[in-house]
């Protein structure tokens, strides 16, 4: 090459000439100045700063006429109102049927009808930088097919759309965190989404790119944390957001297709496959549950035979009124497998409407139910019983709190509710003698309103005692007719746990220390197609059957057993059966489990709400003796919490405790002694 010879070059380092971002790269340009060695080439840049060249380095020589550095503003400016990427589009047209390839000098005068050195470098840039007409083979540049052109146009248009989206929904995202209202576009959903997902499931989450891309964009972290909080500042999240319930499989919502048969079934129900229900509408029924409670799924009678005795009945919610194997709602109630109780609200397993309209025992209403009428012996064991498809209307809807005043008033207006109490306490006895085991453990309920957090104690009244008492009698009828009829139902039981001696036991405060020993020691019940013990309900039989609103294991049990009444075949085989109990199993175990993580989240954020509050503590028991961790509880609240001692104690100890640090979303918490009891010296 000349002195003077006009180059454009790349440096070590700069973008290849084949990516998207080279076209916001200014082209290189210098001037020839001297040869360096064999092979390299000294130039010089419009600055004036030297550079070293191999020939590889060299992408295009200008060839034709001399320059210096300084020329080299006035020659870009020069080429500037050539450079219309839109003209390529005649020359293809012009060279695509012959497929001719082409230089630029070919392509300058096709373009230009001139082929200058400033002309040639122009075609030169249009080519090189076009990346739909023209592909390059060498120093030449063949026209695509017409096929492949239509092709990059739509993959063009495509990304300019996503291009525009983009730009869209990021303006959308500053216009929500700069508190203006927003309405989010269809197109904008994808993003959201996975921004949830990061922020629900961080690095395990699928498809995080554009969750990254957000966040990048947004100028936030790129963490999980920091979509979670970018949720919460576009107000598409409460900062209480139930990432538990969002990491399950539980459905939150209703199909379409669900809540449209749930509105034929009210509008139009279906006929009854139980044509000869046994009318007890004349019996007084007591329905009793917390106040809050909408799915009215019992309800209580006694009934004064003529021969002196009394036959007890419990009536149960009939669902299956309104559905049948294999429809839409028993699909759906299936797939959900039960109703979800949450502090913030429930998760219903039917469509509420549904659920606390005609399936429920409403006061005052005729109701299907699933009656089962008990005649107890003077122990308490079961003498008699019967089972019906049944009719009845709830006289009476009570909440616990009722039912206690009106015991302890002894009220005499109701002699049915004094005669199910005594029934009641009579069952218990025969149970504890039968070897159940009864552990009386504080329970809490969590509830929260508007975001206030009210915690309750429920205290182990006489009321709900009563009720307990009634669905594991109702419990004992269905398993022993399932028993007794070779019935594929959903049998609970529990193995005989290892309890602690009595020397163990009598050696620990009575009380709940006590039976939290007991309770570590229970395994968990389990569900079967045959009949098995259950332990601590002293029970050799039993089957759950008092919920069918809101547990599926409960709904089938009531298929089964309502088919045999009327003589129809089962609906479900022994071997549907055992898959049926398998998988709602599994899913009630997930439900359990964020139902209480749920119930731990809003435990903790109303002690970190209430930081100068001080808390009656009872010391239950070491969970790491050596590093000094245990359990207590809160005895104001029912929450037992583990906290880390900084003295000797023991079990059974009562102690003034504080949260001095409390994370809800890390499940933190820290609790320090408000006041230690006096350490007197030891006299030798």
């Amino acid at each position: 090459m000349e002195k003077g010879t006009l180059v454009e070059f790349r440096l070590q380092g700069d973008s290849s000439s084949d990516k998207p971002s080279d076209k916001l790269r200014p082209r290189r340009l210098a001037v020839v100045d001297r040869p360096e060695g064999k092979k390299h080439w000294i130039v010089f840049d419009e600055r004036g700063q030297a550079h070293t060249l191999h020939p590889r380095q060299i992408t295009y020589t200008v060839a034709g006429q001399s320059y210096k550095p300084t020329d080299i503003s006035g020659f870009w400016q020069s080429i500037q109102p050539y450079l219309d990427p839109s003209s390529l589009e005649v020359a293809w047209e012009l060279l695509v049927e012959d497929g001719e390839s082409v230089d630029p000098a070919a392509m300058a005068m096709l373009l230009f009808s001139e082929q200058s050195p400033l002309l040639c470098y122009a075609a030169y840039l249009l080519l090189s930088e076009d990346k739909l007409y023209f592909k390059q083979k060498g120093d030449r540049y063949e026209p695509r097919s017409v096929a492949q052109v239509t092709e990059l146009k739509h993959q063009s248009s495509v990304e300019a759309q996503r291009l525009l989206e983009w730009q869209g929904f990021l303006t959308r995202a500053q216009q929500a965190l700069a508190g203006e209202p927003v309405e989010w576009q269809s197109s904008d959903r994808l993003r959201l989404e996975a921004l949830e997902r990061f922020a629900v499931f961080a690095e395990e989450a699928n498809h995080r790119v554009p969750a990254l891309e957000t966040l990048a964009a947004l100028g936030r972290p790129e963490t999980a944390q920091a979509a979670f909080q970018l949720l919460v500042d576009l107000r598409l999240w409460s900062s209480h957001e139930n990432l538990f319930l969002r990491r399950s499989q539980i459905p939150t919502q209703f199909n379409q297709r669900v809540l449209e048969m749930a509105q034929r079934r009210l509008i139009s129900p279906p006929p009854d496959p139980d044509l000869n229900r046994l009318n007890l509408t004349h019996l007084k029924v007591y329905t009793i549950d917390d106040e809050s409670t909408r799915e009215i799924d019992d309800g209580l009678s006694v009934e004064f035979l003529q021969d002196g005795r009394q036959r007890l009945w419990i009536h149960i919610a009939d669902p299956t009124r309104w559905l049948s194997p294999g429809d839409e709602l028993d699909l759906e109630a299936r797939r959900r497998c039960t109703t979800v109780y949450l502090p913030t609200g429930m998760i219903p397993m039917f469509p509420t409407e549904l659920a606390t309209g005609p399936m429920s025992l409403n006061q005052g209403t005729i109701c299907s139910a699933l009656s089962f009428g008990v005649v107890l012996d003077e122990t308490g064991a079961i003498q008699d019983y019967q089972i019906h498809a049944s009719l009845v209307k709830p006289t009476y809807r009570l909440t616990y709190e009722d039912v206690d005043e009106m015991l302890e008033l002894g009220i005499t207006a109701e002699p049915e509710l004094g005669a199910i109490a005594s029934w009641a306490k009579r069952r218990e006895t025969w149970r504890q003698s039968q070897g159940a085991i009864s552990i009386h453990m504080p329970e809490s309920s969590i509830k929260v309103y508007e975001g206030e957090i009210v915690i309750q104690v429920l205290d182990d009244s006489v009321a709900r005692n009563l009720v307990a008492e009634m669905m594991i009698l109702a419990g004992e009828v269905a398993g022993r007719y399932g028993e007794a009829n070779q019935l594929a139902l959903p049998f609970r039981g529990q193995s005989q746990p290892e309890l602690p001696s009595n020397e163990e036991l009598l050696q620990l405060p009575a009380g709940p220390v006590r039976d939290c020993a007991i309770r570590r020691c229970m395994p968990r019940s389990e569900v079967s197609i045959t009949p098995f013990r259950h332990a601590s309900l002293g029970l050799n039989t039993y089957t759950q059957v008092t919920s069918p609103i809101r547990r599926y294991a409960d709904l089938l049990a009531h298929f089964q057993i309502k088919a045999h009444l009327r003589g129809d075949p089962l609906p479900f085989s022994t071997e549907r059966t055992q898959e049926l109990i398998q998988s709602v199993s599994s899913t009630a175990y997930e439900t359990t489990v964020v139902e209480r993580q749920t119930n731990r989240y809003w435990g903790l954020e109303y002690l970190r709400r209430h930081p100068e509050e001080v808390w009656q503590a009872l010391m239950l028991r070491w969970l790491r003796e050596h590093e000094n961790l245990g359990l207590v509880l809160l005895e104001d609240l029912g929450l037992e919490m583990a906290m880390r001692f900084t003295r000797p104690v023991e079990v059974g100890d009562r102690l003034e405790i504080k949260a001095a640090y409390v994370d809800p979303r890390q499940d933190i918490i820290q609790f320090i002694e408000v006041s230690q009891p006096a350490i007197q010296a030891a006299v030798s």
